[in-house]
């Protein structure tokens, strides 16, 4: 047998230890053949043999999100103005400028989750008054995590919101001193008066959605993704919203690879929905590109436990427990794996009441079932995951909103959020993520920089005792993940045998400061054997160009998350350092004290994490005067 493609002269690693000092592996017909010294694996080639020489470069398997929303992110990728990244809101609200001054009407500009406030040299949110001065006539929809959003006067205009609009159940519009609306929305802590604004815009056309996934599928190459899990979301309809996905398998252009999970789409019918759908949709339907892998992460509308730390943690309704009981025993007796959205412990425990009582009736012997999230789980729930054969997806959203956890629970509750080290000590499985695009970066080397370092994307240190060795962190990224779609003797590491999925790094990953793991990319991502992202040394291997559609889209000038650069660091830490008390005044829209809270702003400003105190910057329901 003689490969396809053979890669030599590498440091490549892989978690099968039989195997070591791996330096070359041959491909043939998408899976790895041969995996050795380069003596060994040249023994595989031919005269058609594409041979690519690594130059003593890092190789890993390539890297599976086991939790992120790529489905919807790809629908909308093109549109959205990206913060991720971005080392100061100077920076971002001049990107905003130069958007607003390219998007035609009636196109909005959407920054859509993915940053922080904290990852700010301003150390701050931008305010009101700087996106109406910035946009006074094109849409401006703002997200800030799953906490709130920012809306200017054009954007309110387009949504209609006005004096007489209602707040839903859980959400609040905030309104000025004559009751009209200011322009943020806040979620109280129920996240779909988010959800439901933002779907208010407008859309890509199919075309363009097509041509926006396959541009979120490359940046996702780019830092060396080749898998992921897609956890469905609010507003993402199946099938409708599918058949972008779905074509573009039909047609052999997907570059990641896709299994996805149902999610429930209409409150208080969740029951008919599953049952709906276990009728119409063969468990595991698909290939090995794009395959269906159960329900979830949603499964009813009443356990939902949204996870906005600058909120009290919520109490689920006495129906939750019949609700999902309900749609569990469906889902169990039909066999599908499902997963669940679950941030509490106190919530988690209330799950698992029921899973115990649905697993007493119909055993789940085997099947598989997942807690998503996890933060705040302790060792006797990890426990119960175990007993039932669960396993937990932890996704980086603690490293974007770890100093509102701090702040609200104290340093030595976010020591253990998620306590990840105790569950591999349990030995229950665990995946890696991100939760991208709404929450957090779809960056993974962000994520793992948090798990190893323990730092957020602000600087906050996080954890000392819970940091994960770089390998570890790895390894809940690849062989990890694969638990999590079934498919660990398939993919996740570079193994004769398995799927020929790698990624070919611009650094080495185990051997850099700490600092830089934030700053890795991939120079060759190889997908099912073929090379779907190529840069630096292998920029002569990369698949043709795709134009971006439309020409307009921030897509074409920002070209997703911007990795810094040295200087970059060096100028923000140049900033922070001279900082005055009078400029960053200057900056705020606001001075002096507020009339509510009676705090000082410039003690909040100019703290580390400008939230100091919880009860009395932000309030019960969040000091909104920041924002103006």
């Amino acid at each position: 047998m003689k490969a396809d493609l053979i890669l030599f002269n590498g440091k490549i690693h892989s978690f099968n230890t039989e195997t070591p000092n791996i330096t070359a592996v041959a491909i043939k017909d998408g899976k790895f053949i041969a995996v050795g010294n380069d003596s060994n694996v040249m023994e595989f080639a031919s005269e058609t043999t594409k041979i690519i020489d690594l130059h003593n470069r890092r190789v890993v398997p390539g890297i599976n999100d086991s939790h992120i929303h790529l489905i919807r992110g790809g629908l909308n990728y093109n549109l959205e103005l990206r913060w991720d990244g971005v080392p100061s809101l100077a920076d971002a609200l001049r990107m905003l400028k130069e958007q607003v001054d390219r998007t035609p009407n009636p196109q909005w500009v959407r920054v859509v989750g993915g940053w922080s406030e904290f990852q700010f040299a301003e150390r701050r949110m931008p305010t009101l008054e700087e996106i109406n001065a910035i946009a006074p006539e094109t849409p401006v929809f703002i997200l800030h995590l799953y906490d709130r959003a920012i809306m200017n006067r054009a954007a309110l205009k387009a949504v209609g919101y006005t004096k007489n609009t209602p707040a839903p159940p859980g959400g609040q519009i905030e309104r000025d001193s004559n009751g009209e609306p200011t322009g943020l929305i806040i979620a109280t802590p129920n996240a779909m008066i988010l959800y439901s604004t933002l779907a208010k815009g407008p859309t890509l056309s199919y075309e363009h959605q097509i041509n926006s996934t396959r541009h979120f599928m490359k940046e996702l190459n780019r830092f060396g993704i080749t898998s992921v899990i897609d956890a469905g979301g609010g507003f993402q309809n199946f099938p409708d919203d599918y058949k972008v996905v779905n074509e573009l398998n039909e047609k052999k252009q997907l570059t990641v690879r896709i299994a996805y999970n149902l999610f429930t789409q209409k409150p208080k019918h969740e029951f008919e929905d599953f049952e709906d759908w276990i009728d119409t949709v063969k468990l595991y339907q698909g290939d090995d590109m794009y395959r269906h892998n159960g329900a979830g992460e949603m499964l009813v509308f009443s356990a939902a436990d949204f996870e906005d730390f600058l909120q009290p943690r919520p109490d689920l309704p006495e129906n939750m427990e019949a609700d999902l009981e309900k749609v569990v025993r469906l889902l169990v007796e039909n066999r599908w794996p499902f997963r669940l959205h679950a941030t509490y412990n106190e919530s988690i425990t209330r799950f698992l009441n029921v899973f115990e009582k649905v697993n007493q009736d119909i055993p789940f012997n085997g099947l598989p079932w997942i807690f998503d999230h996890a933060e705040t789980i302790d060792e006797r729930n990890i426990e119960r995951v175990k007993i039932l054969g669960g396993g937990i997806a932890v996704q980086s959203r603690m490293a974007y909103q770890g100093e509102y956890f701090t702040d609200r629970y104290g340093a030595k509750a976010a020591e253990n959020t998620p306590p990840i080290k105790k569950m591999l000590e349990m030995e229950v499985p665990v995946g890696g993520g991100s939760d991208a695009t709404r929450v957090s970066s779809y960056n993974p080397w962000v994520s793992m920089y948090w798990m190893t370092v323990g730092k957020t994307v602000g600087g906050l240190q996080l954890y000392n005792e819970s940091r994960l060795s770089r390998e570890t962190a790895l390894e809940l990224y690849t062989r990890g993940s694969a638990w999590f779609s079934q498919e660990q003797a398939k993919k996740g590491d570079i193994k004769t045998g398995m799927f020929a999925d790698l990624v070919v790094l611009d650094r080495d990953y185990f051997n850099i400061d700490d600092e830089d793991i934030k700053k890795i990319e991939s120079d060759l991502t190889i997908v099912d054997g073929k090379i779907v992202y190529a840069n630096g040394d292998f920029s002569s291997f990369s698949p043709p160009h795709i134009p971006i559609l439309p020409d307009w889209s921030p897509t074409n000038i920002y070209n997703g998350y911007p990795v810094r650069s040295n200087l970059q660091n060096a100028i923000e830490k140049k900033a922070k350092e001279t900082a005055k008390p009078g400029l960053t005044s200057q900056i705020h829209s606001c001075s002096g004290s507020c009339d509510v809270h009676a705090h000082s702003h410039d003690v909040a400003r100019l703290s580390n994490i400008p939230i100091n105190n919880y009860n009395a910057f932000w309030g019960a329901l969040g000091c909104s005067c920041f924002a103006f």
